[in-house]
C-alpha cells in the first residue's frame, strides 16, 4: 500500500463521510502528563469509524458488482456502516446478524436501509448465511476488517488527525479485527513525522498482543470482555501490516476499561463505547512512557446501549 492509495481513498470517500472533530482536555492532560488529541469518530456518520472503510470498499466495486449489492456478517458497527454506506451510494446491502445482537443494532441496520438476515449466534452460521446470500444474489462479500479497501478507508481517520497536528508522536487505537490499527499504521507511516502507532487490547481477548509476539495469527478461546467491539480476530490482510508497522500493543483490564470510559464521558462530555476507552486507559497505565509526549487517540465509536452501561 502506497501513500497515493491512501490519498486516493480519502478523496473518494470525502463526499460520504464527516471530517470529525479533534477534542482536547486540560484536565485529562494533567491526569496523564501528556498532550492528548482525541479524534472523535463517535461523531462519524452512523456513529463509528467503520463508515469510512465500508464506503471505500463499495466505491471500489465495478458497476456490475454494485448492481448485485453487497453482503457482510456483523453484530455491530460494520453492519450499520455497510447499510448506510450502501444506501448513500445506491447499492443493495444484505446484513447477516446473529439472533443475539441487540434490538437497537438490528433496528439501526433496518433504519439505514440494510436487509437484515438473522442467524444462529456463532461464526460458522454467520459465514454460511453470508455465503448463501452471495451465491443466490451475486452480492459481493465485504469483510469488516480483513479487506484492503476497508483498511485504507479506516486509515483516513488517522490521516485526518495527523493533518490536524503533524507533530503527534504516538497514535493509540483499540484493536479488534485489526482494520483500524492497520489503516492507522499506514497513515502514520505516510503522514506522520516519526509517529508510532500503538494498540490497546483487553486482557480477555489479547490475540493481537500474542500475535505480535509470536509472529503468527493467534486466536482466543474466550471473549469475556465488556469491549464488545473488540471480540474479533486479526486476518491475513491486516496482520502483515500490523506486524511491520505497529510498535506494540498494551493490554488493559476490564476495570481499567470502565474507569477510562467514565473519564471520557465526564471530562470530554462525549459518549463513547467501552471499546473506545482502551487507548486512554493505556496512557493512564503507562504515564512515564507518554509523559510530555503529544499523543493522538482515535475514539472509534459512540454506539452504546444506554440501558446497559457499566456505570
Amino acid at each position: 500500500m502506497t501513500k497515493k492509495n491512501l490519498i486516493d481513498c480519502h478523496n473518494r470517500i470525502k463526499p460520504f463521510i464527516h471530517n470529525t472533530p479533534v477534542l482536547t482536555s486540560n484536565q485529562i492532560n494533567e491526569m496523564t502528563g501528556s498532550e492528548i488529541y482525541f479524534k472523535c469518530d463517535n461523531f462519524q456518520k452512523m456513529g463509528a469509524f467503520k463508515m469510512r472503510g465500508a464506503t471505500n470498499a463499495i466505491l471500489q466495486l465495478s458497476d456490475e458488482n454494485k448492481k448485485n449489492g453487497v453482503v457482510t456478517h456483523s453484530s455491530g458497527n460494520f453492519a450499520q456502516a455497510l447499510s448506510l454506506a450502501a444506501k448513500s451510494i445506491g447499492v443493495k446491502a444484505y446484513i447477516v446478524m446473529p439472533s443475539s445482537a441487540t434490538e437497537i443494532k438490528k433496528t439501526a441496520v433496518k433504519g439505514y436501509g440494510g436487509e437484515l438476515i438473522e442467524c444462529e449466534p456463532n461464526l460458522k452460521a454467520r459465514e454460511k448465511a453470508a455465503n448463501n446470500i452471495a451465491e443466490s444474489t451475486g452480492a459481493t462479500f465485504l469483510h469488516p476488517s480483513n479487506d484492503i479497501e476497508v483498511i485504507l478507508g479506516q486509515g483516513t481517520a488517522c490521516k485526518e488527525l495527523l493533518e490536524y497536528n503533524d507533530s503527534i508522536e504516538h497514535v493509540l487505537v483499540p484493536v479488534g479485527g485489526g482494520g483500524l490499527i492497520a489503516g492507522s499504521a499506514l497513515a502514520a507511516k505516510y503522514f506522520g513525522k516519526n509517529c508510532t502507532v500503538i494498540g490497546a487490547e483487553p486482557f480477555e481477548v489479547d490475540d493481537a498482543y500474542r500475535s505480535l509476539k509470536s509472529g503468527k495469527i493467534e486466536t482466543n478461546e474466550t471473549a469475556n470482555t465488556i469491549a464488545d467491539g473488540l471480540k474479533t480476530q486479526l486476518g491475513d490482510k491486516n496482520f502483515p501490516i500490523i506486524k511491520n508497522e505497529v510498535k506494540s500493543i498494551i493490554r488493559i483490564t476490564e476495570e481499567e476499561i470502565i474507569e477510562s470510559m467514565k473519564i471520557i464521558w465526564e471530562r470530554l462530555k462525549i459518549i463513547c463505547e467501552p471499546s473506545c476507552s482502551l487507548p486512554l486507559a493505556a496512557v493512564l497505565k503507562n504515564k512515564e512512557t507518554f509523559r510530555n509526549k503529544k499523543v493522538g487517540i482515535i475514539i472509534s465509536g459512540g454506539n452504546v446501549d444506554l440501558n446497559n452501561l457499566p456505570f
